[in-house]
């Protein structure tokens, strides 16, 4: 019992996928950052996009 709880404080092979854990916490974390900061100027895109191609459109439409 002595010499398998020896090993196990030196075995280090889930210390690697602790690492990666959190890497990978920290990656998602600041891509939900990122989407959360874009995502208001990319409505205001949007909607200034549709209203200018409804407005050419129309105009379009009404010199037909």
């Amino acid at each position: 019992m002595i010499n398998f709880i020896k090993n196990f404080r030196k075995d280090e092979d889930g210390a690697v996928t602790v690492d990666w854990v959190v890497l990978t916490a920290a990656v998602v974390g600041l891509g939900i950052a990122a989407v959360t900061t874009v995502s208001g100027g990319i409505d205001t895109a949007a909607t200034t996009l549709t209203n200018d191609l409804g407005t050419s459109m129309t105009s379009a439409a009404a010199v037909n």
